[in-house]
């Protein structure tokens, strides 16, 4: 049986979704690394060489291996549960501003006519990210964790995510679909109706972790956002995503009010609220277009194309060639015939050429019959030519 995921549906409001990575680009180091390796009687660089050798000599996957190793080494030396694992994310230091980051940029947008959702997505352990002061900020949290049994032991990984499958949230909160089980997110979606246009998305990351994501973000549209320790001020991974033109902007994580970052994204926030009046009117005129259309054969809309064509005609070749089209038709309507008369006495490409035999012939069958002062007055000049 099918479960029904409950799902977002575009808001009257446009929605603003920040996505951030979370090791080093809301806390300054791995989340491992500040307290669980320490605890398992490793020193940081020897957990991760054991864990990246597991990797490479096994052709497994790094997040995998990393899972797998904290699990192994925690045996006979610490609980791995789920409390316990959130207990060690209770302990993550947070770069500065981040405690009352989100509610704050929610608050701006909420002045400025935007709605603006948080996102984790993040190759780290979702459960150490539960266990932060800043867990219930987040609409989402797309991270690796476990499975754990009625004891509350972890015993296998449930959810993966590394750099590549990270793209697939993106794609989640574009379209509403933000459980990892809705296989809605496969779904067509018409543009108009994306709860989250990737316009409207903004990535924060810090690392060659992060590029599919700010890669995907960037080309469509969205913006990607460097960072880095405002303490160290290393800057060379930003300065190469920025080479490589996967990012738009980079900054300090400083996440304050006031710095570089907190400045950034407001002003994105504002341009948004822009953007998203300009393309509502773009939506409404091309409904309209579309109805419009919507009233017309096949026929009668090859007809108004033809003759907006001949309207617009710039070259005497392009005239006689769009002639040549127009004089295959056999029923022209009232009005038809008028607007073809009014471009004969406004358009001076065809004026100049209605002495030529097969736009003389054309014009002298449309008005024939057709008894109106401008028809009278193109007659006359058809005469005199």
């Amino acid at each position: 049986m099918n479960k029904q995921y409950e799902r977002k549906v575009k808001e009257n409001k446009p929605v603003v979704a920040i996505c951030y990575d979370f090791d080093k680009t809301l806390t300054p180091d791995d989340m491992q690394a500040q307290g669980f390796i320490q605890s398992v009687g490793y020193d940081v660089s020897s957990f991760w060489e054991k864990s990246n050798g597991l990797a490479e000599q096994n052709d497994m996957d790094q997040n995998l291996a990393y899972m797998y190793t904290m699990l192994h080494e925690s045996e006979g030396k610490v609980l791995f549960t789920k409390k316990s694992l959130k207990d060690y994310g209770a302990k993550i230091q947070l770069f500065p501003g981040v405690k009352d980051w989100f509610e704050r940029i929610r608050a701006y947008a909420k002045e400025k006519g935007v709605i603006v959702e948080h996102y984790i997505i993040s190759s780290g352990l979702k459960e150490m990210i539960e266990g932060t002061i800043v867990a219930h900020s987040f609409e989402r949290i797309y991270a690796s964790s476990f499975y754990y049994n009625e004891r509350d032991v972890a015993e296998w990984p449930a959810q993966v995510v590394n750099y590549t499958n990270k793209t697939q949230f993106l794609f989640r909160i574009e379209k509403g679909t933000l459980d990892i089980n809705d296989s809605g997110i496969n779904d067509y979606f018409p543009t108009e109706t994306m709860r989250v246009p990737f316009r409207n998305i903004i990535y924060i990351g810090d690392s060659d972790t992060d590029i599919p994501c700010m890669k995907l973000v960037n080309s469509n549209g969205g913006h990607s956002i460097g960072v880095y320790n405002p303490e160290s001020q290393k800057k060379d991974k930003v300065y190469k995503m920025m080479h490589d033109k996967r990012i738009k902007y980079f900054a300090p994580a400083d996440y304050r009010e006031g710095s570089e970052l907190d400045t950034l994204v407001k002003a994105i926030i504002d341009r948004t609220y822009y953007n998203e009046l300009l393309e509502d009117i773009h939506i409404r005129n091309k409904k309209e277009y579309e109805q419009d259309e919507a009233n017309f054969s096949d026929e009668e809309k090859r007809k108004k194309s033809l003759l907006l064509n001949l309207e617009e005609s710039g070259s005497f070749k392009t005239t006689h060639t769009i002639i040549s089209e127009l004089r295959k038709v056999d029923n022209w309507t009232l009005g038809e015939i008028d607007w073809l008369i009014d471009i004969a006495l406004s358009n001076n490409q065809v004026g100049h050429i209605l002495k030529d035999n097969d736009v003389s012939r054309f014009y002298k069958s449309l008005i024939e019959d057709r008894n109106s002062e401008k028809a009278s007055k193109l007659n006359k000049i058809l005469d005199e030519k």
